[in-house]
């Protein structure tokens, strides 16, 4: 598998101008999500019963055997074809100085992606991963969503089926990365909307930002949320996450919830990367907290409300190791985790073929 994407974007992956996608037809997907093979991950949780260690010994490993294994449908789960996906998608609020980087680093970085020369193509070459980058139109920012919501509803439906194009058959587990100046503020915002408190109950430094920019990032939150509290209530009742995702959210962000929707139709197992995948990952579990079983988050990000947001959606990260790089990397990085859970369950002896004494 290679590490190195050949261009930035793959070839025939962008849908046609007239494609007939609709946040309706979005919206309907939620009423046909397969669930977990559970006769799978009963084979899985019998073997481990009968292998040479003392039961629960292995701890979480043993818990992502089983949970491979029921969202691969296979009784003996295998991990040797991982894929990384990667979005890349530009904002309009990174005019208003919420990064401590330009908006022209994300389309550098997306030729540092193509030439090998990132973070994630290192850890992809490590795990044997494929590596594939999704560019959302760098030249067309989304709007300011200060000023105007950040899509309009065509805009986000075409971004989420993008998305849904990362899935194929066969992929044996699906980690999730992204690239995006100022997308931690739209993360911040999505998040803010959603599970309501206060913006510095969700914004964080993200690049690196202190000070001055670190209070504007907090303004535009606020502000940004303020403008479009209409699309969260309706007569006292939750409206639609996707129209809040229209509203806040980013072209990469809409694209990470149609290839998690995708990943759950086609039941191939998820890894979330840090603060921004996962909030993708939350407008999903808003609509149905079910829609999200199939992922886990790979690490827990330094992006301080990441942690928060993982207890919001009920999930606990495979690793905690300070990173906040994003691209992917501590997705990438779970893998190994996971291979280890693979190969401890399908390489260890019985009790029975060792010849061991099992528990009296």
């Amino acid at each position: 598998m290679s590490s190195t994407p050949s261009s930035g974007r793959p070839a025939n992956d962008t849908p046609a101008p007239d494609a007939p996608v609709t946040l309706d037809e979005l919206r309907a997907l939620f009423d046909k999500l397969p669930g977990p093979d559970l006769a799978a991950a009963s084979a899985v949780a019998t073997r481990e019963a009968q292998l040479t260690k003392p039961a629960g010994a292995l701890g979480r490993l043993e818990d992502f055997s089983q949970w491979l294994a029921a969202w691969q449908g296979r009784a003996t789960p295998k991990l040797t074809r991982p894929r990384v996906a990667v979005f890349v998608a530009n904002h309009g609020i990174a005019d208003r100085g919420v990064s401590a980087y330009p908006a022209s680093v994300t389309k550098q970085m997306v030729e540092n992606f193509v030439q090998g020369g990132a973070a994630i193509n290192q850890l992809c070459t490590l795990i044997d991963a494929d590596l594939r980058v999704y560019e959302l139109d760098l030249d067309a920012p989304t709007q300011d969503f200060v000023d105007a919501p950040a899509m309009n509803e065509q805009e986000c439906a075409r971004a989420m089926a993008y998305g849904m194009m990362a899935v194929e058959q066969g992929i044996d587990v699906l980690c999730l990365g992204e690239m995006g100046i100022g997308n931690t503020t739209v993360a911040a915002a999505l998040c803010h909307g959603l599970y309501g408190g206060n913006a510095s109950d969700w914004v964080g430094p993200g690049t690196g930002v202190t000070g001055t920019a670190f209070d504007t990032k907090l303004q535009v939150v606020t502000a940004g949320v303020a403008r479009h509290r209409d699309r969260l209530t309706a007569a006292g009742t939750d409206k639609d996450p996707m129209q809040w995702l229209a509203a806040v959210g980013g072209l990469e962000i809409a694209a990470l919830c149609g290839a998690i929707l995708a990943a759950r139709m086609g039941r191939t197992p998820v890894l979330l990367d840090g603060y921004v995948v996962t909030a993708a990952a939350a407008v999903l579990h808003k609509i149905d907290p079910r829609a999200i079983d199939h992922c886990l988050v790979a690490h827990l990000s330094a992006e301080p409300a990441h942690r928060l947001l993982c207890e919001k959606i009920g999930k606990r990260p495979v690793l905690d190791l300070g990173m906040r790089l994003g691209e992917g990397t501590g997705a990438a990085l779970a893998v190994t985790i996971l291979k280890a859970a693979v190969d401890c369950h399908t390489g260890m002896a019985t009790f029975e073929q060792a010849g061991v004494s099992g528990p009296v």
